[in-house]
């Protein structure tokens, strides 16, 4: 009977420390903004599940989606002028 079996070595490529890399982090500094006019949306999204949406509501709602467009264009535009084009 032959037994087949993966070497460790095969299997795991590279060890991963489970760190993010420098590179990584920079990502995420740089998409931050974004990433924390989301979480406001989706706050305010939450707030309104159990109850019906009142005017005030819906206030705080389309402010919040407009930082987010507002967040998403800023970030395209430093992401092009990174790269060296304009978006």
């Amino acid at each position: 009977m032959k037994f087949i079996a993966a070497l460790q070595a095969v299997v795991t490529a590279a060890s991963f420390d489970g760190e993010p890399s420098d590179e990584e982090l920079d990502a995420i500094e740089t998409e931050m903004p974004l990433i924390l006019a989301e979480v406001d949306l989706l706050d305010a999204q939450i707030m309104t599940l159990d109850r019906p949406v009142t005017e005030l509501d819906a206030q705080r709602l389309r402010r919040r989606r407009r930082r987010v467009l507002a967040e998403r264009r800023d970030l395209t535009n430093r992401i092009a002028t990174a790269a060296g084009g304009a978006a």
